[in-house]
């Protein structure tokens, strides 16, 4: 493979074997599109999100009205990659060691003599699905949110490591915000995307009601294991970025900056604060696991302006103008972009 179709590389040009893997993976994403289309109708923008997420090795949180597939998406995906799924329902009285496992009495094979054992909570899956994860306390948050990040679980005296891979993906329900509790900016910060899910077209909704009132279910394949995954993660992570893409990035993070210089007056205006270093490391990471689900062997400036949004809108938080005025985070994170290349 000649370098000549890799200017402004700071990392060497993939190998042969990263070409074909590249090539494989590529292929596959093809045909979990295709497998998903027998259950999900449509949002093919959530489930390029979704991919792109678990191939880059992080954690999402989903937004949507319910009724939205969400669930019947992040269960399926699991299904079609041979993960074990969990569900944990967000509800105030959830306790830390609800999720995390807890310490039970036991009998020993001594007779006589009992002993503390640790039952294992729904944490330890591939796949979590945190559902309405604003419905409970901090405390509750804060040791999902812990295990997310160290992907380790501390029980007295035990340290349990979780199984790789590890995906959270939570979901937040936008209308009721009664009795709720919203994640602070540093947890919304541990999450690298967040995915907006929308409503279904006319078309989709039609087809949906065709498809989703009979008798027949669908069948899912499998189409990947773990071990398969952690390949690919590893691929990512090598498919090299052109330099002026990496400094896209960081221009795109310091503009949605209110307090630096590059920050634009309408910045400072509307934003009260924005994202930080790790906004940078997500939409490199974002780029490069979503160039190889298109088939890419290096970085294009297409595939960081496609994460752009689901990696920065939850790192910027708008201040009273912007809400006065209908202004959000998206909004933002567009006009941005489009100032950025122009």
């Amino acid at each position: 493979m000649s370098t000549a179709n890799f200017p402004s590389l700071s990392q060497n040009p993939p190998n042969e074997a990263d070409v074909v893997a590249i090539d494989q993976l590529r292929d596959l994403y093809g045909k979990i599109r295709v497998e998903l289309a027998k259950v999900i109708i449509g949002q093919d923008k959530v489930i390029e999100q979704l991919l792109t997420c678990v191939f880059a090795r992080g954690h999402a949180l989903l937004m949507g009205v319910p009724g939205l597939a969400k669930t019947l998406l992040i269960h399926s995906v699991a299904d079609m990659m041979s993960l074990s799924f969990s569900r944990i329902q967000f509800t105030p009285d959830l306790m830390p060691s609800d999720i995390t496992g807890t310490e039970i009495l036991q009998e020993t094979e001594t007779a006589g003599r009992r002993a503390f054992e640790f039952v294992k909570g729904p944490i330890f899956a591939n796949i979590v699905l945190a559902d309405e994860i604003n419905r409970t306390p901090p405390k509750t948050q804060a040791a999902l949110l812990q295990a997310m990040q160290e992907q380790v679980v501390n029980s007295g005296k035990h340290r349990f490591v979780l199984e790789k891979p590890f995906f959270v993906l939570a979901t937040q329900n936008p209308i009721e915000q009664e009795g709720t509790y919203p994640l602070p900016e540093a947890q919304l910060d541990r999450f690298m995307f967040l995915i907006n899910v929308g409503y279904p077209s006319a078309a989709e909704e039609l087809q949906i009601a065709k498809t989703t009132t009979g008798g027949v279910a669908a069948t899912l394949s499998k189409l990947i294991g773990a071990e398969e995954i952690l390949k690919f993660q590893d691929i990512v992570r090598r498919v090299p970025v052109p330099d002026h893409v990496y400094e896209y990035a960081v221009k795109l993070v310091r503009k949605c900056r209110p307090g630096g210089a590059e920050a634009p007056d309408w910045i400072k205006k509307y934003v009260m604060w924005g994202p930080g270093p790790r906004a940078v490391q997500y939409l490199v990471l974002g780029a490069k696991a979503r160039a190889v689900l298109y088939g890419s062997y290096l970085t294009r400036l297409e595939d960081m302006l496609a994460v752009a949004e689901p990696v920065l809108q939850h790192r910027i938080l708008v201040n009273f103008h912007a809400e006065s005025e209908g202004i959000d985070s998206a909004e933002i994170v567009r006009r941005v972009i489009k100032e950025t290349e122009s």
